[in-house]
């Protein structure tokens, strides 16, 4: 029997299989606004048999998006459209996850098709924000240090947002702590030079993360999981480590934390990744093995097979694809017969249904 098709249930909530679709940003909001294009694209990835439909990083707070075509939801008027997307997703046996994100100082930034470059406030664009006035990199706003008022609005903007979360009927939040946004800013040594109690020892620069996850269980139902992305590495001496990630993860599984979703990189320009199939996979193996806590692995991951091993071989509890559905977004249907698993095909499918 299939483990990748075997079902998952973390709480009230149960996977119908470990295939997850990885948070990708669409750059196809305005204002914030989801729209046809995300229930279009989430519902199909519903339809093709993914056990759980990630929307891409929603933005707690206009300031928190990384373009001005992130989707978000910092208001109640966001709620509608997103209703409408998590009803279906659920409509498919699928279950809608929303990551609730805050790009910090890699924010105001023009779409990728739009050559991702600099908008600067008097084009529309907004100051960014940061643990330590440090850019990103060249071509990057130089970021305004968040004061502890600063920090208490972060905290504040992520909690209204797990309240709307609930209200738009999603089932799985997860909290965006990777890829050098806010919260992985402040965890990270290499950019938070802080020297107050959000800076310094690695118990002051994971507070933020901590106490933004304790604001969200106040709205966020106990029934319901709850998931952390992190960056694991920062790939870069000195920085944020597979150590750092395996103690931080102990400390997020006592703080009520479900599953760690395990990337790495993205705060430090310039680093060396060895782009191979799987590359991020130890990373899942190793916090599980280490830290007790479930996973999940993402990068690279493009075949069943692939997949199949990596919950199999217990390195992790689920698999997150992204590229790969966006290539083929019924990859799980078409999986589970490589894997010859019976898996059931929409209705609207079965006569296409390989005999």
């Amino acid at each position: 029997m299939s483990k990748l098709f075997s079902p998952f249930t973390i709480g009230d909530i149960t996977f119908k299989n470990r295939i997850g679709v990885s948070p990708m940003c669409q750059y196809s909001s305005e204002d914030g606004f989801a729209n046809d294009w995300h229930l279009v694209h989430l519902g199909s990835r519903a339809i093709g048999g993914a056990g759980l439909v990630m929307t891409e990083a929603t933005a707690v707070s206009p300031e928190g998006r990384i373009s001005p075509a992130d989707l978000g939801i910092w208001k109640d008027e966001h709620i509608e459209k997103l209703k409408q997307v998590t009803t279906f997703i659920h409509l498919q046996g699928a279950v809608a996850g929303i990551q609730l994100a805050h790009a910090g100082r890699k924010a105001s930034k023009s779409e990728p098709w739009n050559n991702n470059t600099l908008i600067r406030k008097e084009k529309g664009g907004w100051q960014t924000v940061a643990p330590s006035a440090f850019p990103f990199d060249e071509g990057y706003d130089l970021p305004e240090e968040l004061s502890t008022e600063g920090i208490e609005k972060v905290i504040t903007d992520f909690t209204r947002a797990a309240k709307r979360a609930v209200e738009a009927g999603f089932k799985v939040v997860e909290i965006h702590a990777a890829h050098g946004y806010l919260l992985h800013e402040f965890y990270s040594p290499l950019s938070n030079h802080r020297t107050d109690n959000y800076g310094g020892s690695f118990e002051n620069r994971i507070r933020l993360l901590l106490e933004v996850i304790a604001a969200v269980k106040k709205f966020w139902p106990q029934q319901y999981p709850l998931f952390v992305r992190i960056s694991s590495s920062d790939w870069k001496e000195n920085g944020w480590s597979l150590d750092d990630s395996i103690n931080l993860a102990k400390i997020l599984k006592l703080k009520g934390v479900d599953l760690i979703d395990c990337s790495s990189g993205g705060n430090i320009p310039g680093v060396t990744i060895p782009l191979t199939p799987g590359y991020q996979v130890p990373f899942a193996e190793a916090i599980k093995k280490h830290a007790g806590i479930a996973t999940a692995a993402v990068g690279l991951i493009t075949t069943a097979q692939q997949a199949e091993d990596v919950v199999s071989n217990n390195q992790a509890d689920m698999v997150f694809l992204a590229r790969e559905l966006l290539r083929h977004p019924h990859f799980p249907m078409n999986a589970a017969r490589q894997l010859n698993h019976d898996f059931n095909w929409p209705l609207q499918y079965e006569r296409a249904k390989p005999k």
